[in-house]
């Protein structure tokens, strides 16, 4: 990553994050083809199997202080904190029904199916050129935009839902081994470096994240909710189901397609 000049820091970030750096997004779609997963979430730099000895001959390991990012990517970011608002899509899955689970299961077993969603779910992002926000507790929090996904970035995350549905046994017979409802939003957010130290992370924040995460709350076990906006930028059939919906905090109805795996 280049350094963003002194002045004018947020014109630097908006750049970026919407163009990206040619050789960058290069070396992003080849370090993808490497294995093995668990990745980078931002340059998917391989974190084990063989391609982790070339990454680290580049100098490219787990960060010690965000595990989710390389040592290259989290030190750019912890030392150039900035941002900028871009157009990005959001996705957020979370488990259905997760407290009653809970109490039907040893705590223990409980870690262990929420780190086996963990673990699916970042691989699963990665393969759709997305990268993982954050987990809270059962929920994931992806973030796709043109530095990450390209263009497409809409169709990236609703196609990552879509996967995440079939891939936790949405379409199984017996069901799925772990209920999830998924909203997929896109607009205007604030993308960029936030914390401070150990502690910096790349996250986005604004009214359309919020608004995904709302999607997410209203959805049903194996349902994803795309917002009409996100909808018609990916393109979806035009025969799926649509709702109007009083999400909370929001003045007016939102207006949804409804999808599933």
């Amino acid at each position: 990553m280049h350094r963003p000049p002194d002045q004018d820091a947020e014109a630097f970030w908006r750049d970026y994050l919407t163009h990206g750096d040619a050789a960058e997004r290069r070396l992003r779609a080849l370090f993808r083809r490497l294995p093995q997963d668990p990745r980078c979430t931002l340059c998917a730099a391989p974190f084990a199997g063989p391609g982790a000895t070339i990454m680290r001959m580049l100098g490219k390991r787990p960060s010690q202080k965000n595990p989710l990012m390389c040592t290259t990517c989290f030190d750019f970011m912890a030392k150039h904190h900035g941002g900028a608002e871009i157009e990005g899509s959001f996705l957020f899955a979370d488990v259905r029904g997760s407290t009653s689970m809970a109490e039907q299961m040893s705590s223990s077993d409980f870690r262990a199916l929420l780190d086996r969603f963990y673990v699916l779910a970042n691989s699963v992002v990665i393969a759709n050129q997305g990268g993982v926000d954050k987990f809270v507790g059962d929920e994931l929090v992806a973030m796709y935009f043109p530095l990450l996904s390209g263009e497409r970035h809409t169709a990236q995350a609703v196609a990552t839902a879509r996967a995440l549905l079939r891939e936790t046994g949405h379409l199984d017979p017996d069901g799925p081994w772990l209920p999830l409802g998924a909203g997929v939003h896109t607009g205007l957010a604030w993308v960029g470096a936030v914390g401070d130290g150990s502690r910096t992370e790349l996250t986005a924040l604004g009214d359309t994240v919020n608004t995904t995460a709302r999607l997410a709350s209203a959805a049903a076990a194996g349902e994803i909710l795309v917002s009409a906006a996100a909808a018609a930028v990916a393109e979806l059939e035009p025969g799926l189901e649509r709702r109007s919906l009083a999400l909370k905090g929001k003045a007016q109805p939102t207006d949804v397609v409804v999808v599933h795996a």
